[in-house]
């Protein structure tokens, strides 16, 4: 997936290491290919693994799913409080990266860090 300024590549469960690869090669080869940002998120087979997964290295403590009277799915991450800032990422970047899966891969609305 390309969004923006960067590309976004979801590995099967299990494979983030090997898509990085050795001391980050193989994702330092890609980002010289592309002239862009590479991120990898590392799949999961159900939404509360897979948004942990996409805040990784960040500590989660619990992700929550809940549905609006809007019909609008809505996940609620709580994070340990030294890795708030990771979790959001720079200028909101992994928090957006996470929205932005989160609703292709299970049709969640919103991801909130209270």
């Amino acid at each position: 997936m390309c969004i923006r300024d960067r590309i976004i590549i979801v590995v099967k469960p299990g494979n983030a290491g090997l898509a990085i690869g050795k001391h980050g090669a193989r994702i330092k080869m890609l980002r010289n290919m592309m002239k862009q940002d590479v991120e990898i998120v590392e799949g999961a087979d159900n939404a509360i693994d897979f948004i942990k997964n996409s805040f990784a290295p960040a500590r989660i403590k619990e992700v929550r799913i809940t549905e609006r009277l809007n019909n609008k799915k809505v996940a609620i991450v709580t994070v340990e409080n030294q890795d708030r800032g990771v979790a959001i990422g720079r200028d909101g970047k992994t928090v957006d990266r996470t929205r932005l899966l989160a609703k292709r891969y299970f049709q969640i609305d919103n991801v909130v860090i209270p």
